[in-house]
């Protein structure tokens, strides 16, 4: 019985101090009240935003539903995966091999172009604020525009073709490896750097010397995602005719020819798995070897 009462004593009484607290700083419970009006009403717009968005582009359980039915069938004429013939299984394996051929070229020159320019976009390299702030609004205009995007328009430029899809990913991967770049340089470690101008060694010594060997591993470890990604990526902007697997990807879909289609997203599979073993790897070698 004395346990219940106690249990019952109000807050107030069990802490005689507390009211007195609340008199001498009243402003601050009261901004403690409104900060908690205000999470409660972000958190309710929040919800009300998310529902109003699956309102407005027609979303019902029925579509998720009979969606689900319709990916069931879709998947069952999948199996088992077969490219029809030996002559397809070749022309599917060679449209993997110019996938990766894209990506890694397309990846490679997209990181040495960006370089340059990811130490003028850093602050401790470049001082002069009007070239720092321009190129990283330029790096974030190009970064912009996806990637499939910039295929539609090498396509327009250049034709049909891998050519368009190798333009697409250099453009693309340049503004993101620009803002990765100037990022590792800005938080490379100074001292180094202050060492070698104290000891006589010029502002480019400095760099080559004092900041280089400190970003390397960590711009390898970036470019060697960017590849493994843009393997993914490049199956998608064939689609657009870009070249690679996903042109023949498209054609399978379009004339609903799904065990080959099935045959061709294992192939992708496959090799995006054997890619991200392998820079997995290598990306704990080159970190492994970063100096202390």
């Amino acid at each position: 019985m004395n346990n219940r009462s106690s249990s019952q004593t109000s807050l107030r009484d069990r802490f005689p101090e507390l009211g007195e607290m609340r008199e001498r700083y009243a402003e601050a419970f009261i901004g403690n009240r409104r900060d908690e009006v205000k999470a409660y009403l972000l958190i309710a717009a929040l919800i009300s935003l998310y529902v109003f968005g699956l309102y407005y582009v027609g979303f019902t359980p029925m579509m998720l539903i009979n969606g689900f039915g319709k990916f069931g069938i879709v998947v069952k004429a999948m199996m088992p995966p077969d490219p029809g013939s030996w002559d397809n299984a070749i022309v599917f394996m060679r449209g993997v091999i110019e996938t990766l051929a894209m990506a890694f070229f397309g990846t490679v020159c997209a990181a040495f172009l960006a370089l340059p320019f990811g130490f003028l976009a850093a602050r401790n390299i470049v001082a002069n604020s009007v070239i720092h702030h321009a190129v990283r609004r330029l790096l974030d205009i190009i970064r912009g525009i996806d990637t499939l995007i910039w295929a539609l328009i090498w396509v327009g430029v250049v034709g049909l073709g891998p050519f368009a899809g190798v333009l697409a990913i250099i453009t693309s991967d340049f503004g993101a490896f620009g803002k990765l770049f100037s990022e590792a340089i800005e938080a490379a470690d100074q001292k180094p750097v202050e060492g070698i101008v104290a000891s006589g060694g010029s502002r480019l010594e400095s760099i080559r010397f004092g900041i280089i060997p400190q970003i390397l591993p960590v711009l390898l470890g970036q470019v060697l995602y960017f590849f493994e990604s843009n393997t993914r990526t490049t199956t998608i902007i064939g689609i657009v005719g870009a070249g690679g697997i996903g042109l023949y990807l498209t054609e399978t879909i379009r004339t609903y020819l799904w065990e080959e289609t099935s045959f061709i997203i294992m192939l992708v599979l496959i090799t995006v798995a054997a890619i991200d073993l392998i820079s997995s790897k290598l990306r704990v070698a080159i970190i492994g070897s970063r100096p202390v």
